[in-house]
């Protein structure tokens, strides 16, 4: 809360004293909620975030609109689906499973590994980023996804193939609260109106993720070992 929603007002206050062009807030696609086994968060979708996380999430992009309405500040808001790649902190799935099995510890999998992202590499997540920044409308919401959706299962057991692991390295963990199920968002709008779309598949994503994180063990190493990452 104090990051999320205190730390998102304070910079909105110094962007309108200070008279800043552009305010982009980065959100997430946690902030709509959880989907059923079909259909796509749009921006018009609700907002109905079921953790205290994505409830502060949706907090921040509130006071953006409100920022927006009340005082003109010139503002856009992304939402994202899950990202990956090089540099993404030892914690989050990909890099905890890919650095776990590089380091002779179980991947553990919440519940029963059947929840739902919709994954997008970190480099097509910037180029949007950057589109919205420099030619986004207004007061506008950018839904930013890859149209790549996989279950948990499915990352862990490709992980375990890429770096020629038994599958029992693999462990089911007591599910985390409050995880939602499935998250797909429908990057329409931001394709129409500033011509984005993904460029990378998650094929070769994923490639270039494990890659990464196998020559730059001097760079999560040190992570891993202050933090208390299974």
């Amino acid at each position: 809360v104090q990051t999320n929603v205190e730390g998102t007002v304070n910079l909105l206050k110094a962007a309108r004293n200070f008279g800043l062009k552009k305010f982009l807030q980065v959100s997430t696609d946690e902030v709509y909620g959880s989907l059923g086994k079909s259909g796509y968060f749009t921006e018009q979708t609700p907002l109905s975030p079921n953790s205290p996380y994505s409830a502060s999430k949706a907090a921040a992009d509130l006071e953006v609109r409100a920022f927006y309405e009340t005082y003109g500040l010139n503002v856009n808001i992304t939402r994202t689906s899950n990202n990956y790649g090089p540099y993404q902190f030892p914690e989050k799935l990909i890099p905890l499973m890919v650095t776990n099995g590089m380091t002779d510890k179980k991947l553990p999998i919440y519940g029963n590994g059947e929840n739902i992202r919709d994954w997008l590499f970190v480099e097509d997540h910037g180029r949007a980023i950057d589109l919205v920044l420099h030619h986004g409308q207004a007061g506008e919401v950018y839904n930013v996804g890859g149209h790549n959706e996989k279950t948990n299962n499915q990352i862990v057991e490709l992980i375990v193939e890429k770096l020629g692991l038994s599958s029992s390295v693999i462990e089911y963990v007591k599910d985390r609260l409050g995880h939602d199920k499935r998250y797909a968002i429908d990057p329409s709008k931001i394709k129409k109106e500033l011509g984005w779309e993904p460029t990378t598949p998650f094929d070769q994503g994923i490639e270039k993720t494990i890659s990464w994180y196998q020559d730059h063990e001097e760079w999560w190493q040190p992570l891993k070992s202050k933090a208390v990452l299974k």
